[in-house]
């Protein structure tokens, strides 16, 4: 399975590709993570908020390859990836293992993946290279097999995911 998620509307011709899910996160309802940590202690692997959030988690976890659609502010997520983001956190085990010598939480049945992260927005390069260094420790958080971040303009966006889903389907 494939999962584009994107913090913004983009018009996409996938009705055909029934291993593409597209989530367009704006028109969700996702609340912020309290920090809680019911979905690892009182129900592993199931957030205890119910709203939006618990049906894009298992689309997250099922994926082999994910394309992240955002806006960079600050050097960071836009608002509705982060949140986003911050509510899959039932997609990992409590449990942590050691990876090159640092600390990460064991994934809960997700699919290795390869990530995509198209990142849009006024983004001078002091911002661009904190976008890299965010998006390199998620992908080590996430497990991920392996990772790029691609930066374009707000006007050139629609084209550039196009061009990404066209490779997936080489």
């Amino acid at each position: 399975m494939k999962l584009i998620m994107s913090d913004r509307p983009i018009r996409l011709n996938i009705r055909d590709h029934s291993e593409i899910k597209y989530i367009d996160l704006l028109s969700l309802k996702i609340a912020n993570c309290t920090g809680c940590f019911g979905c690892w202690t009182r129900t592993p692997g199931k957030c205890v908020m119910r709203d939006d959030a618990t049906r894009v988690y298992p689309y997250i976890a099922a994926s082999d390859r994910v394309l992240y659609v955002s806006r960079v502010i600050y050097g960071g997520y836009d608002t509705v990836m982060k949140r986003m983001l911050e509510r899959a956190i039932p997609v990992q085990q409590a449990f942590i293992r050691i990876v090159k010598g640092e600390t990460h939480h064991v994934q809960r049945a997700v699919v290795p993946k390869r990530a995509t992260i198209v990142a849009y927005g006024d983004i001078d390069a002091e911002e661009q290279a904190l976008f890299r260094r965010l998006v390199a420790r998620n992908a080590s958080n996430m497990s991920f097999e392996s990772h790029e971040v691609i930066f374009t303009s707000e006007a050139e966006l629609e084209n550039c995911v196009k061009n990404i889903v066209e490779l997936w389907d080489e």
